[in-house]
This record gives structure tokens, sequence and C-alpha cells, in this order.
């Protein structure tokens, strides 16, 4: 708090008239502090004695936990008791650690994109995926938005619905407009009319992901902001793209808060479409929102998510478990995501099995934006969410007597080498083609042994 107030030692002591060395002691968790103590920081720095009190150190607890389980530890003995001291009563080392395995996996990612490419050069100056490897290094999961977005959400609900909340807090109407006057704007702030404009053709789920999105700009800019320094961008518009994201994901959160979402999808057993109803959000926002289910302490299954249109390029991509594929999936043929434009608004289900024997269970569906009236214009677009086969019991979609029977896809074609695939469009990095002078293979490339 006193370095977030930009005081020193002795600026803080002076101002609770005590001592420096005794300010230090308490940093330091060498003094116990009292009632007496708590009341003077919050009469001195005006300060909520619930915010003061904070969570005990459960979440820096939780996550220290989460860091701890990666691979790399694995031949470390780390007593879950010892974990909790250093958490509780080293938090500087325990933030210092987080901050260092986060840097790790976005090195992690970065190298991953290098060698799936099999280019030289890094994407270091591609914006998206500076954006795309920042939301994955930190699993999709920002806590500190969740929790604000629980408190608007119960805030919005007092006020009678976000509508309410905005006329109330911000003393902004809302009001919807047609297309034309909209100038291809869904959303515009006019400080001017102090009112917030939506495109009158917005389906109800858009308008109120734009309302909540307008409100997390105005209110949770502050966290925005500290989120992003814990980033490295080598480009301003990587650093935009992925304040975007932040923004989209506080949105989400406002109309699913996590705690009652989180309850619901165990209580409704993944159903997505069953979700969308309950809290008024689209199949693809539900479907999102599943994907940052990971809050430390509080995790459900762990999903990443895929959006692709017709030609197969991919839209948008979050991953909220780490699997191998989600940051290069979405070209191999004999994934269903493919194949969902044949039987529009279906939910499809498929078993899935990577070259290394790893298995998943998908869920495909088309999805529609834009439209709203006559001629005007939409895009059709399919979505996937993906878990482990170990969770997939946990879902509606899967049936426990049905036989797993998964079909073999892989990353890429440059990253897989199931030699007798029909639908490989390139041959496998480092594997020799053999010659078809006198002989030609079903599959398209043919390749020596080894």
């Amino acid at each position: 708090m006193r370095r977030e107030l930009g005081l020193t030692q002795a600026d803080m002591a002076a101002d609770l008239e005590i001592s420096a060395s005794y300010v230090a002691l308490l940093e330091r968790n060498q003094r116990p502090l009292t009632a007496d103590m708590l009341l003077r920081l919050a009469r001195t720095y005006r300060l909520d004695m619930a915010e003061v009190a904070g969570d005990g150190g459960a979440e820096q607890t939780a996550r220290l936990h989460a860091v701890l389980k990666d691979p790399m530890f694995a031949d470390i003995d780390l007593p879950a008791l010892a974990t909790d001291d250093v958490a509780v009563n080293y938090p500087g080392i325990t933030e210092a650690l987080l901050r260092l395995h986060t840097a790790y996996r976005e090195e992690q990612l970065a190298l991953a994109d290098k060698e799936a490419s099999g280019a030289e050069a890094t994407d270091q100056a591609d914006p998206v995926a500076e954006s795309r490897r920042f939301v994955a290094a930190r699993r999709n999961s920002f806590p500190a938005l969740d929790d604000a977005a629980e408190a608007l959400a119960t805030q919005a609900e007092q006020a009678g619905g976000l509508s309410g909340w905005l006329r109330a807090k911000h003393n902004l109407r809302v009001r919807r407009l047609p297309s034309d006057v909209m100038a291809g704007s869904m959303r515009r702030l006019d400080r001017h009319r102090d009112a917030v404009l939506l495109d009158d053709s917005l389906d109800g789920a858009s308008a109120q992901f734009q309302l909540a999105l307008q409100i997390a700009y105005l209110e949770m800019r502050g966290i925005f902001d500290a989120i992003l320094k814990g980033g490295q961008f080598a480009t301003e518009s990587g650093r935009r793209l992925t304040r975007r994201a932040l923004a989209s994901y506080g949105a989400a959160a406002i109309l699913m808060p996590y705690t009652p979402f989180a309850k619901a999808v165990e209580a409704r057993r993944y159903d997505v479409e069953a979700l969308a109803r309950q809290f008024g959000t689209s199949f693809e926002q539900t479907a999102h929102r599943m994907t940052t289910l990971q809050k430390p302490g509080q995790e459900r299954v762990p999903f990443f998510f895929l959006r692709i249109d017709p030609a197969g390029n991919v839209s948008k991509r979050l991953d909220g478990a780490g699997f191998p594929f989600a940051r290069h999936g979405g070209s191999c043929p004999l994934w269903s995501v493919h194949r969902a434009f044949e039987r529009p608004r279906e939910v499809i289900t498929q078993w899935l099995e990577l070259p290394d024997s790893q298995r998943f269970f998908s869920i495909a569906r088309t999805v529609t934006a834009g439209g709203g009236g006559w001629g005007t214009p939409k895009v059709e677009r399919a979505v996937a969410l993906c878990c482990a086969a170990e969770h997939a019991h946990r879902l509606v979609y899967v049936q426990p007597e049905a036989p797993m029977q998964p079909t073999p896809i892989g990353v890429t074609c440059r990253l897989c080498h199931r030699i007798q695939c029909m639908a490989r469009s390139a041959p496998p990095i480092g594997r020799e083609m053999l010659a078809d002078d006198y002989r030609r293979m079903h599959a398209p490339f043919g390749f020596a042994d080894g």
C-alpha cells in the first residue's frame, strides 16, 4: 500500500506518528498489525477496512500452488505447508516467482510459434501473436477482473440492469439508433449528450455485451493498466489488442459473474446452450467465458476455444488449459469444427487423438455475427470447445456407455507425422520424401523410413 501511495517509510511513519523502523518491521511481518494501527491506517488514508483486510493471502497461495505443479518442479519435494508459509509470510518472493514463471511461459509459447512455423524469425513484431501469447501465458484467467466484475454485476442488479446502472452511476442514457445513423459503429459513448448509443440491429445478447463492455472501459481502466504492466510488448498495436481482450473479458465477467457462473456450469454439466439461456448470452459468449474458469482455488474444467471461418482462417483462439494445439490448431481438416458448416446450428461432438496419443473431447457449432434485417451483412463462423479426455465425463455431451472412438488429428501437417493421412496438405518437418517414378501412394506424399 505504501508503494502504491508513492510514500517512503519515513513519510508513512510521519503520517501515522510512529517510527520508520516500526513501519519496516510491519512490512517484514515481524510485528503484528494491531487494531489501533488498522484504525490509524484507515483514518489517515481513508481506506475501506475490508480492503485492508484482504483475503489473507489465499489467492497468492492458490496461484503459487498452481505454478509449482509445473512438470519442471516434479522432482522437487515441495510440501504444501511450506508453500503456504512462503505465500503468506513472504509475499514479495511469491510475487517474484509468479512473475518469473509467467515470463517463462510467454517465452515457451514464443518458441513454440517459431518451431511450428519452421521459420527463422519469431513473431515478436506480430501484434496479434503478441496479444494471444500474453493471454495464453496467463491461461486466459484474470482474477482481478473477475472480482471487480462480480461487484459491478451486483450493483447493476440492484440498479435494475446495466442501463439503470449507467444512468445512476454515470448519468448516461442508453439509446438505440438506426445503423445508418451509427455510421458503422455498434456502440459509441456520446459524452456531449450523456448517452451510450447502440446500433438497433444488435440482438439482445450483443446489445447487453456492448453495454457491459462500456462499463468495463469506464470502471476497470486501472485494472487493465496493472495487468498490462506485467507484459512485454514489441508493438503498441499488440498492447492495444491485449487491452481490448481484457475489456472483453471484463464485459463477459459482468454478464456471467464468476461465482454464480462457475456453480451453474457444474449444475448444468457444461451445457453451453442451457447456460446461454440462463444468463441471457449468446452461444459464442458463453463458450468463450467457459475458457476463463481457472481462478485459483475455484477451477473448473479447462477448455480451449477456437473460432474459424469457412475458409479455415482462425479469428479467435483462447487457451485456458495449455493444450499443445491451442496455439496452432484449426488447420487439420479431420477436426469436426471444419464440418460444422454442413450442419448449421447443430452441436457436433468428437473424440480426438493427437500423434503423441493425447486424447481430447470437442464440441463444435456454427454461430452468426451481424444480420438483424433484410439485406444486412452477416458472417457465419464455427466455434469449438475442447477439453482433455480426463475431464470429458463431466460434460453433458458425453455418454458414459458410448465407446470412445477418437479421430486421429494433427496439430498442423508440418508437425504431424502420420504418413498415411489422406488429408495431408504438406509433408512433415524432418522427413525425406520418396520419388514416385515407379510407385504412387494413396496418401498425398510418400516418405522414407526413419
